[in-house]
């Protein structure tokens, strides 16, 4: 049973195509070939008999058009790389209280996508985060979906990948950051590397993720800046370079010296609590009013350590930066408005375009012709009165345009993407066209799951997206059997986003699906939305367990070896054997007691599914 690899052989076979006379994929490729439509949601799945999707056209050939309208000329390739060159796509990785959702509001503020930060609840005021639009979010003041947004600034089209801040959703960031080309890793510099930071670094160095630090909340008591580059260096074995640098922090926190320009920026305090962009007077650093303007302790401060940076730190590689090998560091006050114009302009200017993409029938190149993507997050009902959901996909190749007809690898199914939507939180609009980096909207209930595939030429499959081992398991049960089809839909529904893990027991006579996750607030969640949106009240049975691991021998290596003890054997949505442990210690006694179970995993991707032909 292949827990982490998957693939198939392409078909060498050809569909020929009457009225262009020459190959196509398939007739579902060629825009006046004759389909049969059939309405499924928003979009249109497109059935056909016939070829497999899988063929290629010959050498030099162009593929039959995939828009609404084959006559619709194609953007040319200097502009077609243009567009894949302006285009940057980041995450930001957190741990709980950092200020992620403070400092997405004031990047959105900076890039000019909001003219006013809104604020959580913790600070009573009366507007929510932007980025928080779910109802619990609003309500406790934190992330708990992902959501992306798109904006536009200094000529380059930004999609920030907003993940859940709180440790309780770390499943649905590594997924996020599954789609991202970049992370920012945001570290509270009073408290330095917390525990999430942690695990999310680690997805980013698994990823090889461009890596950009920066340390928050500068207006409070801080650790000192050597310390905090030390520690990111000897944990994660990261080197850094310093762009911005502090000038005092808490109550003496008076700017940043910018080392790219060798510029003092100063920030006044006070205006609208941070809501606005920040009053900023900008000082050359051998000006000498700085000695007047700067206490003296700290100026000579500054002194030591520009000297000390100038003299230690080698020059500014954008080549390790771009292979995680090297992560430029700021320092910020994003309540305040502090440093953040500082970051977002140095980003834009480090971080990494769209690349290539691994897949099972080698790298695609973004600057390839053919579109493909991939499903990244399913988010059921972020339109209550509609009960939609919508398919987050990556693109990663070719241009995307409203109307295309693409395949879906894990079903064969061919769908026009008649309604794709750009997302900015819980507003949508409908978007024409997107080129590799972008992040669209399909909104179709059923014919997607994470990790699917989705292109318009030669069949290809890009890895899926794996599992984590959860660390909480709760069965959960309806409260009324009257409403057992209600419960089913609603946990087939809310659970097919991938919010939390589903596990089932392997006794027939228990059929309460096991919840499994990472943090009690995930088990709050769908209790809050099962009675929300569907109705249900639902009960939470705690079982004692904190360590999953796949079994990757399978049933057969459960059998053979034997009665196990001290953990719990379940399965998976996709009826893998998987154990449940109370403690990594019952977890090594059973590996060494027990040979012949064979590897086990704490990731795992999604089982090898055949293409429907």
């Amino acid at each position: 049973m292949a827990l982490l690899t998957h693939g198939w052989a392409p078909s060498s076979s050809h569909f020929h195509c009457r009225y262009h006379s020459r190959k196509c994929w398939t007739p579902l490729h060629c825009s006046v070939g004759s389909v049969e439509v059939v309405t499924a949601g928003e979009d249109r799945i497109l059935a056909s008999s016939g070829a497999s999707g899988r063929d290629l056209i010959e050498p030099g050939e162009k593929p039959c058009s995939t828009s609404e309208d084959p006559g619709k000329e194609e953007v040319s390739p200097a502009e077609f790389a243009r567009e894949i060159g302006r285009r940057r796509n980041f995450a930001i990785i957190s741990h709980p209280d950092a200020g992620k959702t403070t400092l997405t509001e004031k990047l959105l503020l900076y890039g000019g996508a909001i003219h006013e930060a809104g604020a959580v609840k913790a600070r009573r005021a009366s507007r929510h985060a932007t980025s928080d639009w779910m109802e619990l979010e609003k309500q406790r003041g934190i992330s708990i979906t992902s959501t992306a947004m798109v904006f536009e600034t200094r000529g380059q089209l930004i999609t920030l990948l907003d993940t859940p801040g709180h440790q309780d959703f770390g499943e649905d960031t590594y997924r996020t950051l599954a789609a991202a080309d970049n992370a920012v890793m945001l570290v509270d510099a009073g408290k330095g590397l917390e525990p999430q930071t942690r695990k999310l670094f680690e997805v980013c160095r698994m990823r090889k993720l461009p890596v950009f630090t920066v340390f928050n909340k500068l207006d409070r008591p801080a650790l000192q800046p050597l310390e905090l580059i030390d520690e990111i260096e000897k944990e994660f074995e990261l080197p850094t370079y310093p762009v911005s640098w502090p000038i005092g922090s808490g109550d003496r926190f008076l700017g940043v010296y910018y080392r790219p320009r060798r510029q003092v920026h100063l920030f006044e305090r006070g205006g609208k609590h941070g809501s606005v962009g920040a009053a900023v007077r900008v000082l050359d650093y051998m000006d000498p009013s700085l000695k007047t303007i700067i206490p003296t302790d700290l100026y000579k401060q500054l002194e030591e350590e520009v000297e000390m940076l100038e003299e230690l730190t080698p020059p500014l590689d954008i080549s390790k930066v771009h292979s995680g090998d090297l992560s430029p560091v700021y320092f910020a006050s994003a309540m305040n408005n502090f440093g953040v114009e500082l970051f977002l302009e140095s980003f834009l200017e480090y971080s990494v375009k769209p690349g290539t993409h691994s897949s099972d029938i080698g790298e695609i190149h973004p600057e390839n012709p053919s579109f493909s993507g991939f499903v990244f997050k399913l988010q059921a009902n972020m339109d209550p009165k509609h009960r939609d959901k919508v398919a987050f996909v990556r693109v990663c190749s070719g241009q995307f345009k409203k109307g295309m007809k693409v395949q879906v690898s894990r079903t064969g199914k061919t769908i026009a993407l008649t309604r794709p939507q750009k997302m900015f939180a819980q507003d949508r609009s409908i978007v024409d066209n997107g080129f590799a980096g972008d992040v669209i909207g399909l909104n179709n209930p059923n014919a997607f799951c994470i990790g699917d595939t989705v292109f318009s030429g030669r069949q290809i499959r890009y890895p899926g997206i794996p599992s984590f081992s959860p660390e909480l398991f709760s069965y959960m049960r309806n409260t009324n059997p009257a409403k057992y089809k209600q419960f089913q839909k609603g946990i087939n529904k809310l659970l097919g986003e991938g919010a939390v893990q589903v596990l089932y027991s392997v006794d027939a006579g228990k059929n309460d699906p096991i919840l499994a996750a990472v943090g009690q607030l995930q088990f709050e969640v769908v209790q809050y939305r099962m009675l929300n949106e569907y109705g249900i009240e639902t009960k939470l049975e705690p079982l004692g367990y904190s360590v999953a691991r796949w079994v990757t021998g399978g049933w057969p290596a459960i059998e053979k070896a034997g009665r196990l003890y001290n953990c719990m054997v379940v399965k998976d949505q996709w009826g893998r054997p998987v154990l449940l442990f109370r403690n990594e210690w019952n977890l090594t006694q059973l590996m060494g007691d027990n040979k012949d179970i064979g590897d086990l995993v704490p990731i795992a991707l999604p089982p090898e599914e055949k293409t429907r032909k």
